[in-house]
């Protein structure tokens, strides 16, 4: 059996201690830009409908010339050209320099491209960069937490609830950097910390375990295969958590607008429409529901290794069954039955609530085979 380093594990409690602290950080950091963002797109839609204005005067300004210059050779043939050319060149040259000329020194070409790169607002946001970089340096830190509390344990850190706890918080972070490099979804920014730094306190203050061996039960390769997949799948289900609360905000602000109501959305104009949203929840619950699905078949080769039988109706297995029953029929509803918009984020939230439900409630209240001294193996 291997030796428990507690020096290393003291050393992992700090760590964890260090990440909680940098994601609350970076928590207010995305909550500042969500504070302020909407007063930025508020400005964008501003300059943007004053770039059209000014394009639709250019554009009348433009049509003005050949009329006056109609008019001006029509006058020209009965007074005298020199005169109507002074006119037409006052009359219509003028006002379309000054239509063109006017918000930029460009010829009236720079501030539609101003608005434009003005709308990539996304470049400008300064605490939304500035969340994602604590958030990158929270998950270096809460990664040598983890790797800290393996190596004094000798085994993979995440046999207990506080392991698997923290273990998730960290995927959870880790996830949503990794999708920012593909998509802009620092929206999600305060949902995801706020999620991660509720389970980092959650860890500390009520799964708090010191570092230790393992049960018997627990002392399988299947450990590593079966919570690793759980806890990833748990990640990507709270990300689609987030997105499917942010879609029903959309969808009521959308109708809203559509009403002919006054839009009030702040920070949600920064928000992709609700449409845009349930579909990216739902690729990425696919995703997961994959990686539930192995969590759920190779829990049943582990049981079948450890007590003898694949199934066995133990709570801990009911509820992970209950899970992927419910994303089943979300998957379902929404790619045979036409269910979307409000009904698919609910389905999509219920879901969430029952991984939730199994992690807290299930763990700690209900003994079972997967208990072992109020903690579980996730």
């Amino acid at each position: 059996m291997p030796t428990i380093n507690f020096t290393l594990g003291a050393y992992s409690e700090l760590f964890m201690l260090l990440a909680a602290g940098t994601y609350v950080v970076a928590f207010l950091a995305f909550a500042w830009d969500m504070a302020t963002s909407g007063k930025v797109a508020q400005r964008d839609a501003a300059l943007l409908a004053g770039q059209k204005a000014l394009v639709t005067q250019a554009e009348t300004a433009a049509k003005r010339p050949a009329l006056a210059g109609v008019g001006s050779a029509a006058g020209g043939g009965a007074g005298g050209g020199t005169g109507g050319d002074a006119s037409d060149g006052a009359a219509g040259g003028a006002p379309s320099s000054s239509v063109k000329n006017s918000g930029s020194p460009n010829g009236g070409v720079a501030p539609v491209e101003v608005a434009d790169a003005d709308l990539k607002y996304r470049s400008r946001r300064k605490a939304a960069r500035v969340g994602v970089s604590l958030s990158i340096l929270g998950l270096v830190i809460h990664a040598a937490g983890v790797v800290t509390r393996g190596i004094a344990a000798g085994r993979v850190p995440w046999g207990n609830m506080y392991e698997f706890c923290t273990t998730g918080a960290l995927l959870v972070v880790a996830v949503f950097l990794l999708v920012l490099i593909r998509r802009d979804l620092r929206f999600l920014g305060t949902f995801v910390l706020g999620l991660a730094v509720v389970m980092m306190v959650a860890a500390a203050v009520a799964f708090y375990i010191p570092v230790g061996h393992l049960v018997p039960a627990l002392q399988s390769y299947w450990l590593v295969i079966h919570v690793s997949i759980a806890v990833m799948s748990s990640a990507l289900f709270t990300l689609t958590f987030s997105m499917a609360v942010l879609q029903l905000i959309q969808s009521r602000r959308e109708a809203k607008i559509a009403a002919g109501g006054l839009d009030t959305g702040g920070f949600m104009r920064l928000v992709p429409g609700s449409m845009t949203l349930e579909a990216l929840s739902y690729r990425i619950n696919t995703i997961a529901f994959v990686g539930w699905t192995l969590t759920v078949m190779f829990g049943a080769i582990w049981a079948e290794k450890a007590w003898g039988r694949f199934w066995g109706w133990d709570t801990k297995e009911v509820w992970s069954f209950v899970i992927w029953v419910v994303y089943a029929a979300y998957l379902h509803a929404r790619a045979t039955r036409g269910w979307t918009g409000a009904r698919a984020a609910w389905l999509s939230i219920v879901g969430y609530l029952c991984v939730l439900f199994n992690f807290t409630i299930v763990n700690v209240y209900f003994s079972g085979l997967h208990s072992y001294g109020g903690v579980s193996a996730g």
